[in-house]
């Protein structure tokens, strides 16, 4: 019998690659996003996906989550938290003035990455199956290494004791948690657009592998964190970077 997945940020990159792979397990696949059209276009590519847009910055969204999962799935096996990315992308502030600019950046982030996380877990965190339920949260090697401008890997990084709290927490019902830290990933939204190409062969020259990551690669380390051969797994950061960056 199949599995009831929610995944947050279903709609494109890892997080669409994450619900294919658990879709073609044959488990039951909740996709949650802001775009209610990118969605629908995500549900065409994933079997029987059931979709629901929100905001899970906003509690009362979340909340109106939490409902449509009890009444959809009732329980949780596995929840994978794929929102957030580069806060850079998101409309500017009417504002120019530098501190202005900083605050609204670590804003941006942090809500986009750290609060959609915590509040979906809190809100369904009691749902989740019990043993054997699973709670997997995306950073980033900029949580190691740092971003540039400090915010996004600031938020990435506060992930991780998160991620050691919940389990914690958790550990007693038979529930892990994990994080998986990806390095330079193509396919994905995060960037905008296409990259220059010296950065791209910069990105690449740095792995081991002398290739960039894909989603489908993020996805079948979380599918592998999900499964069952990884029950005594719990409370680990797994970087998915072709040794861009060395184990910590």
């Amino acid at each position: 019998m199949g599995r009831n997945v929610v995944i947050s940020g279903g709609g494109t990159g890892i997080g669409l690659a994450a619900a294919r792979a658990f879709a073609g397990d044959g488990d039951r696949v909740l996709l949650l996003g802001r775009r209610q059209e990118t969605l629908d276009k995500a549900k065409d590519e994933v079997s029987g996906a059931l979709t629901y847009a929100a905001d899970l910055t906003e509690p009362d969204q979340v909340r109106q989550v939490e409902w449509f999962v009890g009444e959809a799935f009732d329980r949780v096996d596995v929840l994978v938290h794929c929102a957030g990315g580069n806060g850079g992308l998101e409309p500017q502030g009417d504002s120019d003035d530098p501190l202005d600019v900083v605050a609204r950046d670590w804003t941006v982030n942090f809500r986009s990455n750290v609060l959609t996380a915590a509040l979906l877990t809190e809100a369904l965190k009691d749902r989740l199956t019990g043993p054997g339920g699973r709670v997997l949260f995306l950073s980033s090697i900029a949580a190691y290494r740092g971003s540039g401008s400090g915010a996004y890997a600031a938020a990435k990084a506060a992930l991780h004791p998160y991620a050691h709290d919940l389990a914690r927490q958790l550990g007693p019902r038979g529930v892990t948690v994990n994080v998986v830290a990806p390095g330079y990933v193509e396919d994905t939204e995060f960037f905008g657009g296409e990259i220059a190409r010296s950065r791209r062969e910069r990105l690449v020259e740095e792995t081991s592998t002398g290739r960039a990551a894909t989603p489908g690669d993020v996805a079948a380390t979380l599918r592998w964190l999900a499964s069952p051969g990884a029950g005594h797994v719990t409370s680990q950061i797994v970087q998915v970077n072709g040794g861009a960056e060395r184990g910590h």
